[in-house]
C-alpha cells in the first residue's frame, strides 16, 4: 500500500511539473516587448526606473509622489511592454508600480497589488488598473479592497460579473477603449457600465485597437488600427494622467 501511494504521489508531482513547464512555454511564446518599450525601461532626468523581481517601479525624479498607480499587464504580455505609457505617467508626478505576473497572467496573482501598497505607505491615494485580462484582475482587487483603492483604470477591459462595482459610488472609474478593438469590442466595454458606478467615465480612442495599449506588436485576433501606436498612447496617457490627478481632490 505504501508503495502504491509513493507511486501515486510521484505521478501527481510529475504531472504538475509537466503542466507548469507547458504553461511556462506557452507564456514564453506570447507577444514580446518592442524596442520602444525597452528604451522606456531606462532611467532619465525626469523618471527613475527600478526593476525588482515582482515589479517595475517608475517614479518622478524631481518630486515626492502622493498618488500611486498599480498596473496589471494583459494576458501573456510581459510587463515591460507597458513601460512607455507608464513612464510618461510617472513624468506627471505619479508613482507607477507595474506588476510582473506569473506566466504573464494576472489571474495567477490578482492580489499582488497589496505588496506595492505595503511598501509605499507615503502614498495618499491609490488607483489600480490594467489592460485586457489585467484590467479584469485589477477590478477584482478594487472590489475586494474598498478601503484602499480610490480609483480604477480599465484599458480595453471590463469587470467580471462577480465584481459588481456599481455599489461603489465612492470608486472613481475610467474606461478607455479603441473603436477598432477586435478582442474587447466596444459594445462589450459599454455594456459593462451596469457593473460600474454611475460616475464611471468611458472614453473612446477613435481608430485605436487592442494591441496598441502596449508596445508588443500586433496581437492575433485584433483589428488593424487606423492610428499610430504613438498617437493612441498619447491619448491614453492624457486621459489616464488627468484622471489620476483628480484622486486626491475627490477625497
Amino acid at each position: 500500500m505504501l508503495l502504491f501511494f509513493q507511486r501515486a504521489l510521484l505521478g501527481a508531482t510529475t504531472f504538475v511539473l509537466l503542466a507548469a513547464a507547458g504553461l511556462a512555454g506557452w507564456a514564453a511564446t506570447g507577444p514580446q516587448p518592442t524596442a520602444r518599450a525597452a528604451a522606456a525601461l531606462q532611467s532619465s532626468q525626469t523618471v527613475t526606473v527600478e526593476q525588482q523581481a515582482n515589479w517595475i517601479v517608475f517614479q518622478p525624479a524631481s518630486r515626492q509622489p502622493t498618488i500611486g498607480f498599480i498596473f496589471y499587464p494583459g494576458g501573456r504580455v510581459p510587463a515591460e511592454a507597458y513601460a512607455a505609457p507608464l513612464a510618461a505617467l510617472a513624468e506627471q508626478g505619479v508613482l507607477v508600480a507595474l506588476a510582473r505576473m506569473p506566466f504573464n497572467l494576472a489571474v495567477f496573482d490578482s492580489n499582488r497589488a497589496a505588496e506595492a501598497i505595503a511598501v509605499y505607505p507615503e502614498i495618499e491615494a491609490w488607483a489600480i488598473g490594467g489592460h485586457s485580462l489585467g484590467g479584469v484582475m485589477a477590478a477584482a482587487f478594487a472590489d475586494a479592497n474598498p478601503d484602499v483603492i480610490q480609483g480604477l483604470v480599465l484599458w480595453a477591459a471590463y469587470p467580471a460579473e462577480a465584481n459588481d462595482l456599481a455599489r461603489r459610488p465612492d470608486l472613481a472609474v475610467l474606461s478607455l477603449y479603441g473603436t477598432l478593438d477586435g478582442l474587447a469590442a466596444p459594445e462589450q466595454i459599454l455594456a459593462s457600465a451596469s457593473l460600474l458606478p454611475p460616475s464611471a467615465e468611458f472614453i473612446a480612442l477613435k481608430g485605436g485597437n487592442h494591441s496598441q495599449f502596449g508596445d508588443y506588436g500586433f496581437q492575433a485576433g485584433d483589428n488593424p488600427a487606423a492610428i499610430s501606436p504613438e498617437l493612441q498612447q498619447a491619448q491614453i496617457i492624457e486621459a489616464t494622467g488627468s484622471f489620476l490627478s483628480t484622486l486626491l481632490e475627490s477625497e
